[in-house]
């Protein structure tokens, strides 16, 4: 039967759940033998496959424009007339692949998984997640669709922030203002949107069985190797290793503006990492972005590189800020079709720079395991994920000079560097933040239900871990800071990861100094390993070890700080 399965993600792409449930019905009442699960997978991984493409191309058209509410309506169609009917399908093949006791070549991780998805599934949560992806489509498009207008011009917020690098301090601080002002006014619609998702996320927990939605989602995320507890222990290395560091960070900026106190407007992303000073302009336009990009990796490896170049020529990258675009950037796949896709707002600035070696790492992480044969292989956890991003920043450091093909001179490419590794420092502190908050509304959900005590415990949560920065008379700024950050809204308890990942990182970098051909080639054979292993071993493939603990942190942030002052001689 699957001989009549479309191959192409375009000739499926308008399909209904009455011409895919044949092929579920099929894989269904299959006989599962030793003989047969092989090409049984296969068979799920290509419908499945055509799904989550069909699925990823209709989330990315309400990103590339919020404001189209036909591709909105399309996608919420698409959720609800066949992700959720195909959700439950994939809980039943799960569960006749469970009931087999049958075990497959390098699919250990992978049964696992099956069985943990199998004890949280419940068909009446697939219905509110729907309803949770259409509120955080509201989330986009009223964070999209604020701008300021500017010297006559309607600007969105992220093409403000090139001001924010003025030397003119002045400026930065009436562009600051007239930002903060404008996402202020969103307050109460936010907390009206917060206060539809939290229920619905409490709900879906008890559904499954769960004391908290925390302990859903470390179920949900596969989370075997940490715990809630591990996540304290981080904070408090974080709070013991890194804060002082980033007060070290902040009090060089303050002497280099030669102010009293440093304030927002000194600083640029998430009012956290001090804007380029002096500004550096890396490019023109996103294909600049694009080529210099792809020059770059070219030294990391040729074989990415060529990978970004058939990104480039199959218009597989979505670049530039514009009105009505969703915030941030994200990598996703279009498994069809094997290939990714990356999404992103630049806008000119080096932070544009970093999101681009980040979410080709993704990419990269991507074409490494087309060689995996089931799509539960490639079903990745987000702590190894981010090491494929961050460690991309890392090992693509050294070749930002024009000389490479790159964005600099000798000494704009050592203060680009000097400003990545000073941000390093500065988003661990801030990683803690948005974590502990996280653990703290799911563990706290009545107080949380109410906006005002959000306020508070983000603004407790800031004075603890980024003391460095003055925010007198800017409270309401202050403590909504948790509005800003998209993953509190849309991705709860996706961020640890990113603290995770950037020791594992750090540590792929580190290899890099001595052996960088070596480096590079345990990265990509860590990609390439998908999830058949457990999450320690992925990171040992990578040459590195899964850690949170101080000894750990202090190791590494000595080397940043150490590295930092080398660089200093030629910036």
């Amino acid at each position: 039967m699957f001989d009549t399965l479309p191959a192409r993600q375009a000739d499926f792409a308008n399909w209904s759940w009455a011409q895919i449930e044949p092929y579920a019905n099929d894989l269904l009442s299959r006989p599962l033998t030793a003989a047969s699960v092989d090409q049984w997978l296969a068979d799920w991984t290509r419908l499945s496959n055509l799904i989550d493409e069909t699925y990823n191309r209709r989330y990315v058209a309400t990103t590339l424009d919020t404001t189209d509410k036909n591709v909105v309506e399309s996608f919420h169609t698409y959720l609800a007339e066949v992700v959720e009917p195909a959700q439950v399908m994939e809980d039943q093949l799960n569960k006749k692949l469970l009931a087999s006791n049958l075990e497959p070549k390098d699919f250990a991780i992978q049964l696992r998984n099956i069985r943990a998805d199998a004890d949280i599934f419940r068909a009446e949560n697939v219905s509110l997640g729907t309803d949770l992806q259409k509120i955080g489509t509201e989330y986009d498009q009223t964070i999209g669709a604020q701008t300021v207008q500017w010297a006559g011009e309607e600007k969105t917020l992220t093409q403000m922030k090139p001001f924010l690098h003025s030397d003119d301090r002045a400026l930065r601080e009436r562009v600051w203002k007239a930002i903060s002002e404008r996402r202020l006014a969103d307050r109460a619609r936010l907390n009206e949107i917060w206060g539809r998702m939290l229920p619905i996320r409490l709900k879906m927990a008890a559904n499954a069985g769960q004391e908290t939605f925390r302990d859903l989602q470390w179920k949900a995320f596969k989370r075997f190797d940490y715990t809630p507890a591990d996540c304290e222990t981080f904070h408090r290395a974080i709070e013991a290793v890194v804060v002082p560091a980033a007060n070290r960070v902040y009090e060089r900026q303050r002497q280099l503006l030669g102010v009293p106190t440093l304030r927002p407007w000194d600083l640029d992303r998430d009012d956290v990492y001090p804007p380029s000073r002096p500004p550096l302009h890396p490019f023109t336009d996103v294909t600049d972005l694009e080529f210099k990009t792809e020059a770059i990796i070219r030294h990391v490896d040729p074989v990415l590189a060529d990978r970004v170049k058939l990104m480039r020529e199959e218009k597989l990258l979505d670049l530039a800020n514009r009105k009505g675009k969703a915030p941030g950037g994200y990598q996703t796949d279009f498994a069809a079709s094997k290939r990714p896709f990356i999404f992103m707002n630049a806008v000119g600035l080096h932070d544009d720079v970093q999101t681009m070696l980040h979410e080709a790492g993704h990419a990269f992480h991507s074409f490494e395991m087309h060689g995996l044969p089931y799509s539960q292989q490639k079903e990745i956890t987000s702590e190894i994920a981010e090491v494929a991003s961050m460690s991309m920043e890392l090992l693509a450091a050294p070749y930002l000079e024009k000389k490479y093909g790159g964005y600099y001179t000798e000494s704009e490419a050592a203060h680009a560097r000097i400003e990545h590794l000073e941000h390093i420092i500065l988003f661990w502190p801030f990683m803690a933040v948005v974590d502990a908050f996280q653990h703290w509304v799911y563990t706290h959900p009545t107080q949380a239900a109410d906006a005002a005590n959000c306020d508070a415990v983000w603004g407790d949560l800031w004075a603890r871990f980024i003391p460095g920065v003055d925010w007198s008379g800017l409270e309401d700024a202050r403590v909504t800071g948790w509005h800003r950050k998209l993953h509190i809204f849309q991705i709860p308890f996706y961020y640890v990861d990113y603290g995770l990942a950037q020791v594992g990182a750090l540590q792929v970098w580190r290899n890099s100094l001595t052996d960088a051909s070596r480096a590079v080639q345990q990265y990509r054979y860590a990609l390439s390993l998908g999830v058949t292993r457990p999450l320690p071993e992925l990171f040992a493939a990578a040459g590195a070890k899964f850690a949170f603990d101080e000894a750990t942190m202090r190791d590494l942030v000595t080397l940043i700080e150490g590295t930092i002052d080398d660089l200093r001689a030629k910036a």
